[in-house]
Protein backbone atom coordinates (compact mmCIF):
# COMPACT_ATOMS: atom_id res chain seq x y z
CA UNK A 1 0.00 0.00 0.00
CA UNK A 2 1.97 3.51 -0.80
CA UNK A 3 0.81 6.34 1.43
CA UNK A 4 2.04 8.83 -1.04
CA UNK A 5 0.26 10.20 -4.30
CA UNK A 6 2.52 11.47 -6.35
CA UNK A 7 2.96 13.05 -10.06
CA UNK A 8 -1.00 15.03 -9.61
CA UNK A 9 -2.42 16.82 -7.51
CA UNK A 10 -4.58 20.12 -7.23
CA UNK A 11 -1.59 21.77 -4.95
CA UNK A 12 0.57 21.69 -8.14
CA UNK A 13 -2.69 22.30 -10.64
CA UNK A 14 -1.14 18.84 -12.32
CA UNK A 15 -3.30 15.37 -13.25
CA UNK A 16 -2.91 12.85 -15.17
CA UNK A 17 -3.96 11.64 -18.59
CA UNK A 18 -5.29 8.39 -17.72
CA UNK A 19 -6.73 9.17 -15.02
CA UNK A 20 -7.14 6.44 -12.10
CA UNK A 21 -4.94 4.03 -13.81
CA UNK A 22 -1.46 5.34 -12.70
CA UNK A 23 1.73 3.67 -11.74
CA UNK A 24 1.27 2.81 -7.54
CA UNK A 25 5.48 3.85 -6.81
CA UNK A 26 6.29 6.21 -9.28
CA UNK A 27 2.35 8.43 -9.74
CA UNK A 28 3.24 8.24 -12.95
CA UNK A 29 0.25 7.01 -15.84
CA UNK A 30 0.26 3.72 -16.08
CA UNK A 31 1.25 4.26 -19.94
CA UNK A 32 2.93 7.07 -21.01
CA UNK A 33 2.50 8.54 -24.71
CA UNK A 34 4.55 10.22 -26.64
CA UNK A 35 2.94 13.44 -27.98
CA UNK A 36 1.29 14.20 -24.33
CA UNK A 37 1.57 18.13 -23.69
CA UNK A 38 2.34 17.08 -20.24
CA UNK A 39 -0.75 17.61 -17.88
CA UNK A 40 1.47 15.88 -14.90
CA UNK A 41 4.03 16.89 -12.65
CA UNK A 42 6.94 15.80 -14.42
CA UNK A 43 5.59 17.18 -17.60
CA UNK A 44 5.14 20.84 -16.42
CA UNK A 45 8.54 20.55 -14.29
CA UNK A 46 10.28 19.75 -17.88
CA UNK A 47 8.49 22.91 -18.99
CA UNK A 48 8.63 25.56 -15.99
CA UNK A 49 11.20 23.53 -13.40
CA UNK A 50 11.63 24.92 -10.26
CA UNK A 51 8.01 26.36 -10.28
CA UNK A 52 6.34 23.38 -9.82
CA UNK A 53 8.32 22.70 -6.63
CA UNK A 54 5.53 24.49 -5.08
CA UNK A 55 1.88 24.94 -4.62
CA UNK A 56 -0.29 27.26 -6.71
CA UNK A 57 -1.49 29.78 -7.41
CA UNK A 58 1.38 31.26 -4.98
CA UNK A 59 -0.25 34.01 -2.57
CA UNK A 60 -3.93 32.64 -2.83
CA UNK A 61 -3.48 29.75 -1.37
CA UNK A 62 -2.72 27.44 1.87
CA UNK A 63 -1.53 23.94 1.42
CA UNK A 64 -0.89 20.71 3.78
CA UNK A 65 0.30 17.33 2.84
CA UNK A 66 -1.78 14.94 1.54
CA UNK A 67 0.17 11.85 2.37
CA UNK A 68 -1.77 9.08 4.53
CA UNK A 69 0.20 8.47 7.19
CA UNK A 70 -0.19 4.82 9.04
CA UNK A 71 -1.01 6.35 12.30
CA UNK A 72 -3.06 9.44 12.75
CA UNK A 73 -5.43 11.21 15.12
CA UNK A 74 -8.62 9.20 13.37
CA UNK A 75 -7.06 6.15 14.78
CA UNK A 76 -7.97 7.00 18.02
CA UNK A 77 -11.69 7.19 20.11
CA UNK A 78 -11.97 9.55 22.51
CA UNK A 79 -13.68 8.05 25.98
CA UNK A 80 -17.23 8.65 27.41
CA UNK A 81 -18.30 7.84 30.73
CA UNK A 82 -21.54 7.15 32.42
CA UNK A 83 -20.70 7.69 36.18
CA UNK A 84 -18.80 10.71 37.91
CA UNK A 85 -17.76 14.43 37.37
CA UNK A 86 -14.12 15.82 37.49
CA UNK A 87 -14.01 19.50 38.60
CA UNK A 88 -17.29 19.79 39.37
CA UNK A 89 -20.60 18.71 41.32
CA UNK A 90 -21.39 15.56 40.05
CA UNK A 91 -24.92 16.65 39.29
CA UNK A 92 -27.40 16.47 36.04
CA UNK A 93 -28.28 19.84 36.93
CA UNK A 94 -24.46 21.27 37.20
CA UNK A 95 -22.50 18.71 35.17
CA UNK A 96 -23.77 20.14 32.08
CA UNK A 97 -21.56 21.04 28.60
CA UNK A 98 -21.69 24.86 28.98
CA UNK A 99 -20.24 24.70 32.15
CA UNK A 100 -17.00 22.73 31.32
CA UNK A 101 -14.20 25.30 31.81
CA UNK A 102 -11.72 25.59 28.85
CA UNK A 103 -9.48 28.49 30.05
CA UNK A 104 -6.03 27.75 30.80
CA UNK A 105 -2.99 30.17 31.43
CA UNK A 106 0.43 30.08 30.80
CA UNK A 107 2.45 32.11 33.91
CA UNK A 108 5.88 32.95 35.55
CA UNK A 109 7.30 34.93 38.10
CA UNK A 110 6.54 38.01 36.11
CA UNK A 111 2.24 37.94 35.99
CA UNK A 112 0.53 35.39 33.76
CA UNK A 113 -1.50 35.14 30.72
CA UNK A 114 -4.81 34.04 30.62
CA UNK A 115 -6.47 32.29 27.51
CA UNK A 116 -10.10 31.60 26.91
CA UNK A 117 -9.27 29.06 24.52
CA UNK A 118 -7.03 25.87 24.81
CA UNK A 119 -5.83 27.04 21.16
CA UNK A 120 -4.39 29.69 19.47
CA UNK A 121 -3.01 30.68 15.89
CA UNK A 122 0.36 30.58 15.37
CA UNK A 123 3.68 31.65 13.35
CA UNK A 124 1.64 34.04 10.46
CA UNK A 125 4.33 35.31 8.59
CA UNK A 126 5.51 37.08 5.09
CA UNK A 127 3.32 35.35 2.72
CA UNK A 128 0.90 37.46 0.92
CA UNK A 129 -1.62 35.07 2.15
CA UNK A 130 -0.23 35.73 5.79
CA UNK A 131 -0.61 39.67 5.20
CA UNK A 132 -3.51 39.57 3.23
CA UNK A 133 -5.83 38.27 6.25
CA UNK A 134 -3.86 39.13 9.25
CA UNK A 135 -6.76 41.20 10.12
CA UNK A 136 -9.24 38.71 10.16
CA UNK A 137 -7.19 36.79 12.09
CA UNK A 138 -5.78 38.90 14.38
CA UNK A 139 -8.95 40.57 15.72
CA UNK A 140 -10.53 37.39 15.75
CA UNK A 141 -8.24 35.91 17.72
CA UNK A 142 -7.96 39.23 20.15
CA UNK A 143 -11.71 38.85 20.92
CA UNK A 144 -11.21 35.35 21.11
CA UNK A 145 -9.18 35.78 24.05
CA UNK A 146 -6.52 33.70 22.77
CA UNK A 147 -2.85 33.83 21.55
CA UNK A 148 -2.01 34.81 17.74
CA UNK A 149 1.48 34.67 16.69
CA UNK A 150 3.46 36.85 14.03
CA UNK A 151 5.94 34.33 12.24
CA UNK A 152 9.10 35.27 10.44
CA UNK A 153 10.57 37.74 7.95
CA UNK A 154 7.83 40.54 8.34
CA UNK A 155 9.65 43.03 9.31
CA UNK A 156 12.71 42.26 6.61
CA UNK A 157 10.05 41.98 3.71
CA UNK A 158 8.27 44.90 4.44
CA UNK A 159 8.76 47.44 1.42
CA UNK A 160 8.40 50.79 3.55
CA UNK A 161 10.76 48.78 6.50
CA UNK A 162 13.73 51.39 7.95
CA UNK A 163 17.42 49.91 8.33
CA UNK A 164 19.92 51.82 9.98
CA UNK A 165 23.00 50.18 11.22
CA UNK A 166 21.81 46.59 9.98
CA UNK A 167 19.38 47.16 12.67
CA UNK A 168 15.39 47.47 11.79
CA UNK A 169 14.32 50.97 13.56
CA UNK A 170 10.83 51.22 11.91
CA UNK A 171 8.32 49.04 10.11
CA UNK A 172 4.78 49.72 8.90
CA UNK A 173 3.80 46.54 8.59
CA UNK A 174 5.26 45.23 11.83
CA UNK A 175 3.31 48.11 13.52
CA UNK A 176 -0.14 47.35 11.42
CA UNK A 177 -0.19 43.59 12.57
CA UNK A 178 0.64 44.33 16.36
CA UNK A 179 -1.31 47.05 16.75
CA UNK A 180 -4.87 45.36 15.27
CA UNK A 181 -4.29 42.93 17.46
CA UNK A 182 -3.52 45.32 20.32
CA UNK A 183 -6.75 47.58 19.79
CA UNK A 184 -8.63 44.63 20.33
CA UNK A 185 -7.58 42.36 22.89
CA UNK A 186 -9.69 41.00 25.82
CA UNK A 187 -8.19 42.52 29.51
CA UNK A 188 -5.98 39.99 31.01
CA UNK A 189 -6.78 37.68 28.04
CA UNK A 190 -4.31 36.89 25.22
CA UNK A 191 -1.53 37.38 23.81
CA UNK A 192 0.70 38.56 20.78
CA UNK A 193 3.85 36.41 19.91
CA UNK A 194 6.69 37.71 17.52
CA UNK A 195 8.89 35.33 16.14
CA UNK A 196 12.45 35.44 15.06
CA UNK A 197 14.55 33.59 12.02
CA UNK A 198 18.31 33.87 11.59
CA UNK A 199 17.74 37.45 9.29
CA UNK A 200 15.35 38.62 12.10
CA UNK A 201 18.17 37.91 14.51
CA UNK A 202 20.77 39.90 12.50
CA UNK A 203 17.93 42.84 12.07
CA UNK A 204 17.00 42.64 15.64
CA UNK A 205 13.28 42.65 15.24
CA UNK A 206 12.59 41.37 18.52
CA UNK A 207 14.49 44.08 20.23
CA UNK A 208 12.37 46.39 18.24
CA UNK A 209 8.88 45.27 18.67
CA UNK A 210 9.52 44.43 22.29
CA UNK A 211 11.21 48.47 22.88
CA UNK A 212 9.12 50.22 20.78
CA UNK A 213 5.83 48.68 20.21
CA UNK A 214 5.36 47.10 23.99
CA UNK A 215 5.38 43.34 22.67
CA UNK A 216 5.66 40.83 26.01
CA UNK A 217 5.91 37.99 24.25
CA UNK A 218 8.67 36.85 22.17
CA UNK A 219 9.37 33.15 20.02
CA UNK A 220 12.41 31.80 18.68
CA UNK A 221 12.03 29.55 15.82
CA UNK A 222 14.21 26.12 14.67
CA UNK A 223 11.81 25.05 12.41
CA UNK A 224 8.20 23.93 11.45
CA UNK A 225 6.62 20.83 10.33
CA UNK A 226 5.69 21.64 6.88
CA UNK A 227 9.59 21.93 5.63
CA UNK A 228 13.24 21.73 7.03
CA UNK A 229 14.57 24.50 5.22
CA UNK A 230 13.76 28.38 5.87
CA UNK A 231 11.11 30.76 5.04
CA UNK A 232 10.53 31.34 1.17
CA UNK A 233 8.15 33.74 -0.42
CA UNK A 234 8.00 34.72 -4.61
CA UNK A 235 8.72 38.34 -5.67
CA UNK A 236 6.91 39.54 -8.50
CA UNK A 237 9.60 41.99 -9.88
CA UNK A 238 13.57 42.17 -10.41
CA UNK A 239 13.60 45.07 -8.53
CA UNK A 240 11.88 43.52 -5.25
CA UNK A 241 14.11 40.73 -5.72
CA UNK A 242 17.77 42.89 -5.67
CA UNK A 243 16.01 44.90 -2.55
CA UNK A 244 15.68 42.07 -0.65
CA UNK A 245 18.92 40.31 -1.47
CA UNK A 246 20.74 43.75 -0.48
CA UNK A 247 18.88 43.33 3.01
CA UNK A 248 20.53 39.94 3.22
CA UNK A 249 18.09 37.45 1.96
CA UNK A 250 19.07 34.66 -0.26
CA UNK A 251 17.28 35.39 -3.54
CA UNK A 252 17.28 32.79 -6.29
CA UNK A 253 17.75 33.37 -9.37
CA UNK A 254 20.51 35.74 -8.41
CA UNK A 255 18.35 38.79 -9.86
CA UNK A 256 22.23 40.97 -10.02
CA UNK A 257 23.26 38.16 -12.59
CA UNK A 258 23.15 40.34 -16.24
CA UNK A 259 22.16 37.05 -17.79
CA UNK A 260 19.08 36.79 -15.12
CA UNK A 261 18.66 39.92 -15.75
CA UNK A 262 18.54 40.13 -19.75
CA UNK A 263 16.15 36.98 -19.44
CA UNK A 264 14.12 38.78 -17.03
CA UNK A 265 13.40 41.57 -19.46
CA UNK A 266 12.82 39.29 -22.23
CA UNK A 267 10.04 37.74 -20.31
CA UNK A 268 12.03 34.39 -19.57
CA UNK A 269 12.22 34.57 -16.07
CA UNK A 270 8.98 35.98 -14.33
CA UNK A 271 9.65 35.60 -10.18
CA UNK A 272 12.27 35.23 -8.01
CA UNK A 273 11.94 33.15 -4.87
CA UNK A 274 13.36 34.63 -1.21
CA UNK A 275 14.61 31.92 0.94
CA UNK A 276 15.76 32.35 4.93
CA UNK A 277 18.91 30.70 6.21
CA UNK A 278 19.07 27.19 8.21
CA UNK A 279 19.74 28.13 11.77
CA UNK A 280 22.71 26.40 13.66
CA UNK A 281 21.11 25.46 16.83
CA UNK A 282 24.02 25.25 19.85
CA UNK A 283 22.73 25.42 23.45
CA UNK A 284 25.38 28.12 24.72
CA UNK A 285 23.96 30.19 21.82
CA UNK A 286 19.71 29.71 22.39
CA UNK A 287 20.34 30.16 26.38
CA UNK A 288 22.34 33.32 25.87
CA UNK A 289 19.83 34.65 23.36
CA UNK A 290 16.89 33.82 25.83
CA UNK A 291 18.63 36.20 28.63
CA UNK A 292 19.15 38.73 25.97
CA UNK A 293 15.75 38.81 25.25
CA UNK A 294 14.77 39.17 28.93
CA UNK A 295 17.04 41.84 29.53
CA UNK A 296 16.03 43.72 26.73
CA UNK A 297 12.16 43.50 28.35
CA UNK A 298 10.68 40.39 27.26
CA UNK A 299 8.23 38.52 29.75
CA UNK A 300 7.50 35.76 28.21
CA UNK A 301 9.55 33.41 25.54
CA UNK A 302 8.10 30.73 23.25
CA UNK A 303 10.47 28.21 20.97
CA UNK A 304 8.96 26.82 17.85
CA UNK A 305 10.57 23.69 16.72
CA UNK A 306 9.39 21.34 14.09
CA UNK A 307 9.12 17.55 13.27
CA UNK A 308 12.99 17.07 13.35
CA UNK A 309 14.47 13.75 14.18
CA UNK A 310 14.18 12.50 17.35
CA UNK A 311 17.07 13.51 18.91
CA UNK A 312 16.49 17.21 17.96
CA UNK A 313 13.10 16.98 20.18
CA UNK A 314 14.99 16.01 22.67
CA UNK A 315 17.68 18.90 22.32
CA UNK A 316 14.67 21.08 22.34
CA UNK A 317 12.89 19.67 25.19
CA UNK A 318 16.13 19.59 26.88
CA UNK A 319 16.86 23.54 26.49
CA UNK A 320 13.82 24.67 26.90
CA UNK A 321 14.26 22.94 30.65
CA UNK A 322 17.46 24.75 30.87
CA UNK A 323 16.87 28.05 30.06
CA UNK A 324 12.97 27.67 31.88
CA UNK A 325 11.00 29.58 28.72
CA UNK A 326 7.50 29.55 29.24
CA UNK A 327 5.70 27.85 25.95
CA UNK A 328 7.49 24.92 23.81
CA UNK A 329 5.38 24.77 19.96
CA UNK A 330 6.13 21.51 18.60
CA UNK A 331 4.67 21.19 15.40
CA UNK A 332 4.48 17.96 13.77
CA UNK A 333 4.85 16.73 9.64
CA UNK A 334 1.20 16.80 7.67
CA UNK A 335 0.25 19.91 8.92
CA UNK A 336 -0.21 23.22 6.16
CA UNK A 337 1.75 26.29 5.37
CA UNK A 338 1.56 29.68 2.97
CA UNK A 339 4.36 28.35 0.90
CA UNK A 340 6.66 25.52 1.22
CA UNK A 341 7.58 23.14 -0.88
CA UNK A 342 5.03 20.52 -2.16
CA UNK A 343 6.97 17.05 -1.52
CA UNK A 344 8.72 18.11 1.13
CA UNK A 345 5.15 18.84 2.82
CA UNK A 346 4.69 15.06 2.11
CA UNK A 347 7.84 13.71 2.09
CA UNK A 348 9.61 15.19 5.34
CA UNK A 349 9.62 14.77 8.99
CA UNK A 350 7.86 13.29 11.98
CA UNK A 351 3.68 12.92 11.63
CA UNK A 352 2.13 14.69 14.42
CA UNK A 353 1.03 11.86 16.46
CA UNK A 354 4.17 10.59 16.17
CA UNK A 355 6.00 13.57 17.30
CA UNK A 356 3.41 14.20 20.29
CA UNK A 357 3.77 10.67 21.50
CA UNK A 358 7.75 10.80 21.95
CA UNK A 359 7.46 14.11 23.40
CA UNK A 360 5.54 12.31 26.33
CA UNK A 361 8.17 9.63 26.33
CA UNK A 362 10.88 12.61 26.73
CA UNK A 363 8.72 14.64 29.37
CA UNK A 364 8.16 11.80 31.45
CA UNK A 365 11.48 11.46 31.24
CA UNK A 366 12.11 15.21 32.45
CA UNK A 367 9.67 14.86 34.89
CA UNK A 368 11.55 12.01 37.11
CA UNK A 369 14.58 13.60 37.32
CA UNK A 370 12.45 16.75 38.61
CA UNK A 371 13.08 18.88 35.22
CA UNK A 372 11.09 22.15 35.20
CA UNK A 373 9.04 21.31 31.93
CA UNK A 374 7.29 24.37 29.99
CA UNK A 375 3.88 24.93 28.50
CA UNK A 376 3.59 22.74 25.57
CA UNK A 377 1.80 23.48 22.51
CA UNK A 378 1.56 20.84 19.49
CA UNK A 379 0.56 21.73 16.54
CA UNK A 380 0.21 19.77 12.77
CA UNK A 381 -3.45 19.50 10.89
CA UNK A 382 -5.60 20.85 13.43
CA UNK A 383 -8.64 21.37 12.42
CA UNK A 384 -11.88 20.16 14.31
CA UNK A 385 -12.86 19.88 18.30
CA UNK A 386 -11.94 15.88 18.26
CA UNK A 387 -8.63 16.65 17.43
CA UNK A 388 -7.97 19.16 19.74
CA UNK A 389 -9.23 17.10 22.78
CA UNK A 390 -6.92 13.99 21.70
CA UNK A 391 -4.02 16.38 21.16
CA UNK A 392 -4.79 17.29 24.62
CA UNK A 393 -5.15 14.20 25.86
CA UNK A 394 -2.04 12.18 24.01
CA UNK A 395 0.19 14.47 25.52
CA UNK A 396 -1.21 15.47 29.13
CA UNK A 397 -0.62 16.66 32.00
CA UNK A 398 2.49 17.88 29.72
CA UNK A 399 0.27 19.48 26.70
CA UNK A 400 -1.62 22.14 27.88
CA UNK A 401 -2.53 23.87 23.96
CA UNK A 402 -3.16 22.94 20.60
CA UNK A 403 -1.49 25.57 17.85
CA UNK A 404 -3.13 26.09 14.61
CA UNK A 405 -2.32 27.55 10.90
CA UNK A 406 -3.94 26.73 8.26
CA UNK A 407 -7.82 26.32 9.56
CA UNK A 408 -7.87 29.77 10.84
CA UNK A 409 -6.53 31.39 8.25
CA UNK A 410 -9.67 29.91 6.07
CA UNK A 411 -12.21 30.80 8.60
CA UNK A 412 -11.13 34.43 8.32
CA UNK A 413 -10.67 34.28 4.29
CA UNK A 414 -14.50 32.72 3.94
CA UNK A 415 -15.81 35.51 6.73
CA UNK A 416 -14.17 37.91 4.22
CA UNK A 417 -15.56 36.47 1.41
CA UNK A 418 -18.64 36.06 2.35
CA UNK A 419 -18.96 39.70 4.09
CA UNK A 420 -17.85 41.38 0.54
CA UNK A 421 -20.56 39.30 -1.20
CA UNK A 422 -23.22 40.70 1.49
CA UNK A 423 -22.06 43.89 0.78
CA UNK A 424 -22.52 43.82 -2.85
CA UNK A 425 -25.92 42.19 -2.62
CA UNK A 426 -24.39 38.69 -3.87
CA UNK A 427 -25.35 36.33 -1.35
CA UNK A 428 -24.22 32.69 -2.38
CA UNK A 429 -27.34 30.21 -2.69
CA UNK A 430 -25.72 28.46 0.61
CA UNK A 431 -26.24 30.99 2.87
CA UNK A 432 -29.25 32.73 1.59
CA UNK A 433 -31.70 31.38 3.84
CA UNK A 434 -30.58 32.79 6.38
CA UNK A 435 -31.14 36.25 5.97
CA UNK A 436 -29.31 39.08 3.84
CA UNK A 437 -27.48 40.88 6.10
CA UNK A 438 -24.66 40.20 8.50
CA UNK A 439 -26.24 39.89 11.47
CA UNK A 440 -28.63 37.48 9.86
CA UNK A 441 -25.72 35.51 8.33
CA UNK A 442 -23.10 35.37 11.11
CA UNK A 443 -24.26 33.05 13.61
CA UNK A 444 -21.98 34.64 16.18
CA UNK A 445 -22.99 38.46 15.35
CA UNK A 446 -25.84 38.51 18.42
CA UNK A 447 -23.02 37.03 20.97
CA UNK A 448 -20.72 39.97 19.68
CA UNK A 449 -22.94 42.82 19.27
CA UNK A 450 -24.13 42.06 22.91
CA UNK A 451 -20.63 42.42 24.08
CA UNK A 452 -19.48 45.08 21.67
CA UNK A 453 -22.51 47.25 21.46
CA UNK A 454 -21.62 49.99 18.36
CA UNK A 455 -18.08 48.37 18.09
CA UNK A 456 -19.84 45.52 16.55
CA UNK A 457 -19.52 47.41 13.16
CA UNK A 458 -15.90 47.86 13.14
CA UNK A 459 -15.20 43.99 13.43
CA UNK A 460 -14.26 43.28 10.06
CA UNK A 461 -16.60 40.10 8.71
CA UNK A 462 -13.28 38.04 8.47
CA UNK A 463 -12.49 38.73 12.33
CA UNK A 464 -16.00 37.57 12.87
CA UNK A 465 -16.06 34.51 10.58
CA UNK A 466 -12.42 33.41 12.76
CA UNK A 467 -14.86 34.06 16.06
CA UNK A 468 -17.49 31.64 14.81
CA UNK A 469 -15.54 29.12 14.17
CA UNK A 470 -13.18 29.20 17.19
CA UNK A 471 -16.81 29.35 19.11
CA UNK A 472 -17.67 25.90 17.41
CA UNK A 473 -14.57 24.09 18.32
CA UNK A 474 -15.27 25.83 22.08
CA UNK A 475 -18.53 24.37 21.89
CA UNK A 476 -17.72 21.03 20.41
CA UNK A 477 -14.41 20.42 22.96
CA UNK A 478 -16.64 21.32 25.92
CA UNK A 479 -18.79 18.72 24.79
CA UNK A 480 -16.68 15.86 24.35
CA UNK A 481 -15.31 16.69 27.65
CA UNK A 482 -18.73 16.80 29.43
CA UNK A 483 -19.06 13.35 28.11
CA UNK A 484 -15.79 12.76 29.22
CA UNK A 485 -16.87 14.10 32.83
CA UNK A 486 -13.84 16.44 32.65
CA UNK A 487 -15.04 19.46 33.52
CA UNK A 488 -12.02 21.45 33.21
CA UNK A 489 -8.77 21.28 31.17
CA UNK A 490 -6.53 19.81 33.77
CA UNK A 491 -8.23 16.74 34.01
CA UNK A 492 -8.07 15.86 30.64
CA UNK A 493 -5.97 12.55 30.80
CA UNK A 494 -4.28 10.07 28.04
CA UNK A 495 -6.99 7.45 30.16
CA UNK A 496 -9.65 10.06 28.08
CA UNK A 497 -8.62 7.79 24.53
CA UNK A 498 -8.18 4.89 23.43
CA UNK A 499 -6.56 3.32 20.33
CA UNK A 500 -8.22 1.38 17.49
CA UNK A 501 -5.29 -0.08 15.94
CA UNK A 502 -2.83 -2.41 17.49
CA UNK A 503 -0.42 -0.17 15.65
CA UNK A 504 -1.92 2.71 17.31
CA UNK A 505 -1.35 1.66 20.29
CA UNK A 506 2.37 0.35 19.78
CA UNK A 507 3.44 4.18 18.56
CA UNK A 508 1.43 6.16 21.39
CA UNK A 509 1.60 4.08 24.51
CA UNK A 510 -2.49 4.50 24.65
CA UNK A 511 -4.65 1.28 25.44
CA UNK A 512 -5.52 -0.65 22.49
CA UNK A 513 -9.87 -0.28 22.59
CA UNK A 514 -10.14 -4.39 23.72
CA UNK A 515 -7.61 -3.69 26.35
CA UNK A 516 -9.16 -0.87 27.59
CA UNK A 517 -10.23 -1.40 31.50
CA UNK A 518 -9.98 -5.36 30.87
CA UNK A 519 -8.54 -5.91 34.65
CA UNK A 520 -11.74 -3.63 36.01
CA UNK A 521 -14.49 -4.69 34.14
CA UNK A 522 -13.44 -8.54 35.03
CA UNK A 523 -13.36 -8.03 38.36
CA UNK A 524 -16.78 -6.03 38.43
CA UNK A 525 -18.39 -8.83 36.70
CA UNK A 526 -17.16 -11.11 39.95
CA UNK A 527 -18.39 -8.79 42.23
Amino acid sequence: MAYSRLNASAATNTKLRTGNDYSPFSGMCVTCLDGCIGFCEIGKSSIRGREYIYPKPYGKVTAAGQKDYPVDFSHFNIVGTAVGAYGIEANPDVATFPNVNIETVISNSNGKILLNLPFFTTGLGSTDIARENWEGVAIGCAISGTIVGIGENVCGVDPNSEIKNGRIIKSPEMERRVKLYQNWKMDNYGAVIVQENVEDNRLKVLEYVIEKLGVEFVELKWGQGAKDIGGEIKLPTIERAKELKRRGYIVYPDPEDPIVEEEYRKGGIKEFERHSRLGMVEKEGFIRRVEELRKAGAKYISLKTGAYRPLDLARALNYASDAKIDLLIIDGAGGGTGMSPWRMMNEWGIPTVYLESLTYQYCEILSKKGKFIPTIAIAGGFCFEDQIFKGLALGAPYVKLIAMGRAPITAAMVGKTIGKLIKEGKIPQEYKEFGDTIEQIFIASADLKKRFGKDFDKIPPSAIGLYTYFDRLATGLKQFMAGARKFSLKYISRDDIFALTKEASEVSGIPYVMDLDKEQAEKMLLE
